[in-house]
Order: C-alpha cells, then sequence, then structure tokens
C-alpha cells in the first residue's frame, strides 16, 4: 500500500494534527494493540528471571538472526510498535509537510516535552529537547557562565570523549585550569569515593566538574549523588552525563543531586535516533547561556538554551510511545532483567584464564553494561584482534573501547532482547579466546 493510502484512511484525524493531551493514551493504545501482557506482579528481582515474560518481551523486537547482538550501547533497536509509529509519523509529516510544521507542531513539541518531564521527574520548564546526550552536555558545558580566569574544571579519564572535548576547550574559552585525573581500577564505589574527594582537596580552584552517570567505556555507575553533595559543599557545580542511565537505571532526575544534567532517548529509552534533552534545575537557568544569543524564546525560557534548527518532527513525535513502552515495562523490571543478564555471563567468565572483568559485582555499581580486559592485551591492535575473532568466528558482536587508563578493553552491552542462550554463545567464545577449559 501506498504511504499515502495508509495516511488517508486516517485522514480526519491527522488533519487534526495530534492533540497535545492525547498523546500518552495514544501511546498506551499502540502497546496494547502489541499483545505485551502486563508485567509479572512479583519483586523486580523475581520478573528478571522470568523466562516466558522476557520472551514477549523480545518478541516486540526484529532483531537480525546474523549475530548476537552484544553492542547495545551505541543506540537502543526501537521495539516494532515504536518503529511502526515512527514509520506513522514519518509518512504523515511527509503528507502533510508545512502545513502540519506551521499549524500543530508546536503544541505537539510541548505535549512531548511535558510528556519526557512527568516520566523523568522533572517540570516541563527544566527541559529542553536536544538530538541527543552529546549536543545537551555541549551546550550545557560550553553555556555554563559562571567560570572565570584561573579557575579549574574536572573530569575523569572514563567521561566520554565528546565532553572531554568539551571541557578541554574550556581553557581556551573561558581562561579556566583543566585538570584530568583516573577512576580506579578495579573500581569499587569507595575506591570512587575516594578518588574524587582527593581529586577535589588537591584542586581547590576548582569550579565546574564533570560526571558520568554510567560508563560508556565500563559500565561502572557512579554514586553520582555524593560526588555531586562532595563537590557542592566546596562550591562545585556539577554537570552529569546521564546518556546511559536513564533507561538502564531505575531513577528520577531529582535523585542526582545535580542541577545540570544532559539525557539520551535513543539509547534505553528506544526512541529513534536523533533525540536527547536538558534538564537545567529551575532556579539554575541564569548559570546556561542563550545558545548563540536565542533571540526565538525569552531568556527565562530554557528552550532558548538550544538552538537547533529543523529537527526531525516524525523522531520526537514518536517519543511517547518509547516512553509508555518504557514505562509498561517498568523501570525497576528493567534494570532487574539487564542486571541478571550481566551477572549471567559474567559469572561464568570470571574464573576463566587472564581475564579481567573492569566492572565490579558491588551492588548498585553496574546495569547491563560491563567491560573485560585479557591479561596483557591493552593495545587497540589487541582489543579490535579480539572483537573481530568473537565476530566473525563466534557470531557474538561487541565493540572495542579506549580511553581507560590503564588500557583498552571490550564492552558487552545486553538488551532486552538478549536471552540467556544468546549469553551462552559469548561465554563458550570467551572460554575459547582464552583457552579455558570448560565443561
Amino acid at each position: 500500500m501506498h504511504p499515502t493510502e495508509t495516511i488517508s484512511s486516517d485522514r480526519r484525524w491527522i488533519l487534526k494534527g495530534l492533540a497535545a493531551a492525547a498523546m500518552a493514551p495514544l501511546a498506551a493504545r499502540a502497546m496494547a494493540a502489541e499483545g505485551l501482557p502486563a508485567p509479572p506482579t512479583e519483586a523486580a528481582a523475581a520478573i528478571a528471571t522470568d523466562k516466558a515474560y522476557w520472551a514477549d518481551v523480545k518478541r516486540l523486537y526484529a532483531v537480525t538472526p546474523d549475530v548476537v547482538n552484544l553492542e547495545n550501547g551505541y543506540w537502543g533497536i526501537m521495539a516494532e510498535p515504536v518503529r511502526r509509529e515512527f514509520i506513522r509519523q514519518s509518512d504523515m509529516i511527509n503528507y502533510q509537510n508545512t502545513y502540519y510544521a506551521r499549524q500543530r507542531a508546536g503544541a505537539d513539541f510541548e505535549a512531548v516535552r511535558a510528556r519526557v518531564a512527568e516520566a523523568v521527574g522533572a517540570l516541563p520548564e527544566e527541559i529542553a529537547l536536544t538530538r541527543g546526550a552529546t549536543e545537551a552536555l555541549q551546550l550545557l558545558i560550553g553555556g555554563y557562565n559562571r567560570l572565570k580566569p584561573g579557575d579549574g574544571v574536572l573530569y575523569a579519564d572514563l567521561d566520554y570523549d565528546s565532553m572531554q572535548y568539551a571541557m578541554n576547550a574550556l581553557k581556551a574559552r573561558r581562561g579556566v585550569d583543566v585538570v584530568k585525573f583516573d577512576v580506579p581500577e578495579p573500581a569499587t564505589r569507595q575506591a570512587v569515593l575516594d578518588a574524587y574527594a582527593r581529586a577535589i582537596e588537591a584542586n581547590p580552584k576548582t569550579r565546574l566538574l564533570l560526571l558520568t552517570h554510567v560508563s560508556h567505556r565500563t559500565g561502572f555507575v557512579m554514586p553520582v549523588a555524593e560526588i555531586a553533595h562532595m563537590a557542592k559543599a566546596r562550591g562545585i557545580d556539577t554537570i552529569v552525563d546521564a546518556a546511559h542511565s536513564w533507561g538502564q537505571i531505575d531513577f528520577k532526575v531529582g535523585e542526582l543531586e545535580a542541577d545540570f544534567v544532559g539525557f539520551n532517548l535513543h539509547k534505553w529509552i528506544g526512541a529513534p535516533l536523533g533525540v536527547g534533552f536538558l534538564y537545567i534545575r529551575k532556579d539554575r537557568l541564569a548559570a546556561i547561556d542563550r545558545d548563540m544569543g536565542d533571540e526565538d524564546f525569552a531568556e527565562a525560557d530554557i528552550r532558548s538554551r538550544v538552538h537547533t534548527g529543523t529537527v526531525n518532527f516524525a523522531t520526537v513525535l514518536t517519543v511517547p510511545t518509547a516512553v509508555a513502552l518504557h514505562q509498561q515495562i517498568g523501570a525497576a523490571a528493567k534494570q532487574a532483567r539487564l542486571r541478571h543478564l550481566r551477572d549471567y555471563w559474567v559469572s561464568r567468565a570470571r574464573g576463566f584464564k587472564d581475564i579481567e572483568i573492569l566492572t565490579p559485582d558491588e551492588a548498585g555499581s553496574y546495569g547491563a553494561i560491563t567491560s573485560f580486559r585479557l591479561a596483557g592485551k591493552t593495545s587497540k591492535a589487541d582489543n579490535e584482534a579480539i572483537v573481530v575473532k568473537l565476530r566473525d568466528s563466534h557470531k557474538v558482536m561487541t565493540v572495542r573501547r579506549a580511553g581507560v587508563a590503564r588500557g583498552q578493553c571490550i564492552r558487552v552491552t545486553p538488551a532486552l532482547f538478549t536471552d540467556e542462550a544468546d549469553l551462552d554463545r559469548l561465554v563458550e567464545a570467551l572460554a575459547v579466546v582464552t583457552g579455558t577449559k570448560t565443561g
């Protein structure tokens, strides 16, 4: 069927546009239409191992059978109801074009903003949509206006590359001293807290700290609230990179104890590629400059901190459906399931010959992501060779990660469509790669 025929069958609804108040019910109906059962009523830990339920969840995803994809940290595969909603919205936008954009988009985008704010535990006026966490964090770092020449800014080796670049750029832009330090390895909650305390103590002129909630390099979950509280006591503001955390870890933004946070919606929430948001606590908006002197919005409006240009309308309009699925499965159940999948392979691989698991088993310090390194294999070439062997010889997709102070490593990231059989293949492959005898 031609897209216009599909659109024409619902022409009356399209011509009305997307009523802002109807967005959440529409998303919920899309979920119900997929036949996803209500989550079991047990505690999250029990739900995590309910194979029948997670088999139903897995059926929501169309995933290539050519490889076991354990590289789900780049972005999240859209579940089928989300993908179909994205196609429907794309058809609508293509069909209505600027008629929709000029008449209805503003109200609909505001409805999306309100939906996201409610889900993350913020006020609508505290968030602004962006094209992803990188854009959000660059705007927060670059726009932070409380620095003067001679002040210091601080970040760690596990922070994301693009955010490190933005912090480094503050030397030329703001005349500040930029300090980088290394997170201890093996990481533990207390060791990390001590490392941040030492770094803050050693750099008394620090006024801005970059802090990553879940490291994209190792999967370590930082004790963000404690570190942010520690920094605030020294007059240091914290910008938190939550690109990997919301949707993987169960939390609301207020629990981070940070005034400035950047989020993704296309990773663990599962929206289409190219959407995220920034958060600025309402009473701290003045600390972030308007983006390039934006004059489309009032200076007191957080949306003036983002000046993007034309965005993908369909991507934004699909966000409520992705959020609805996230909430129907449940943040606590997702977190428990992802941690179970991680534990399933790590508990067996820890005993393998020469394997170093970089992410601790400590409660609260990990989610889905865990990285490993083979003893003595710290170079790019070493780790790329292992990734290729896992992919080509064993049909298991992982990814090499650089930037860890003690050497490069390999990241393993299951998703909601991953099951235990997929991880059995990973464990078997690691046994071969490490030369470990099993059975």
